[in-house]
Protein backbone atom coordinates (compact mmCIF):
# COMPACT_ATOMS: atom_id res chain seq x y z
CA UNK A 1 0.00 0.00 0.00
CA UNK A 2 1.36 3.05 -0.81
CA UNK A 3 0.18 4.77 1.85
CA UNK A 4 2.25 4.61 4.84
CA UNK A 5 0.64 5.58 8.65
CA UNK A 6 3.15 6.88 11.01
CA UNK A 7 1.66 6.91 14.03
CA UNK A 8 3.98 4.76 15.98
CA UNK A 9 7.01 7.25 15.19
CA UNK A 10 4.93 9.97 16.86
CA UNK A 11 4.09 8.15 19.72
CA UNK A 12 7.29 7.13 20.33
CA UNK A 13 8.49 11.00 20.07
CA UNK A 14 6.49 11.38 22.95
CA UNK A 15 6.84 8.19 24.80
CA UNK A 16 2.99 7.53 24.54
CA UNK A 17 1.81 4.80 25.26
CA UNK A 18 -1.17 3.02 22.80
CA UNK A 19 -3.46 2.27 25.38
CA UNK A 20 -2.96 6.33 26.57
CA UNK A 21 -3.50 7.29 23.01
CA UNK A 22 -6.19 5.22 22.05
CA UNK A 23 -8.33 6.60 25.20
CA UNK A 24 -7.01 10.67 24.39
CA UNK A 25 -8.09 10.05 20.84
CA UNK A 26 -11.83 8.07 21.83
CA UNK A 27 -10.86 4.84 20.12
CA UNK A 28 -9.98 1.46 20.57
CA UNK A 29 -6.45 0.41 20.78
CA UNK A 30 -7.59 -2.79 18.26
CA UNK A 31 -8.39 0.30 16.05
CA UNK A 32 -5.07 2.06 16.46
CA UNK A 33 -3.40 -1.57 15.78
CA UNK A 34 -5.50 -1.61 12.50
CA UNK A 35 -4.06 1.76 11.74
CA UNK A 36 -0.58 1.40 12.53
CA UNK A 37 -0.80 -2.19 10.68
CA UNK A 38 -1.82 0.00 7.55
CA UNK A 39 -4.78 -2.75 7.28
CA UNK A 40 -7.14 0.50 7.84
CA UNK A 41 -9.36 0.97 4.78
CA UNK A 42 -10.31 4.68 5.70
CA UNK A 43 -9.82 7.14 8.55
CA UNK A 44 -12.28 9.67 9.31
CA UNK A 45 -11.24 13.43 9.29
CA UNK A 46 -12.63 13.49 12.85
CA UNK A 47 -10.39 10.78 14.08
CA UNK A 48 -7.10 12.70 12.27
CA UNK A 49 -8.11 15.87 13.96
CA UNK A 50 -8.19 13.90 17.52
CA UNK A 51 -4.87 12.39 16.56
CA UNK A 52 -2.97 15.60 15.60
CA UNK A 53 -4.58 17.91 18.61
CA UNK A 54 -3.36 14.61 21.06
CA UNK A 55 -0.05 13.93 19.49
CA UNK A 56 0.12 18.14 18.76
CA UNK A 57 1.29 18.03 14.46
CA UNK A 58 0.23 17.51 11.36
CA UNK A 59 -1.78 15.69 9.38
CA UNK A 60 1.17 15.03 7.21
CA UNK A 61 3.65 13.83 10.26
CA UNK A 62 0.90 11.09 10.56
CA UNK A 63 0.35 9.68 7.10
CA UNK A 64 2.69 9.67 3.90
CA UNK A 65 2.50 8.24 0.28
CA UNK A 66 5.05 6.58 -0.97
CA UNK A 67 5.11 5.59 -4.62
CA UNK A 68 5.38 2.00 -5.24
Amino acid sequence: MPIIVRIDVELAKRKMSVGEFAERVGITPANVAVLKNGRAKAIRFSTLEAMCEVLQCQPGDLIEWVKE
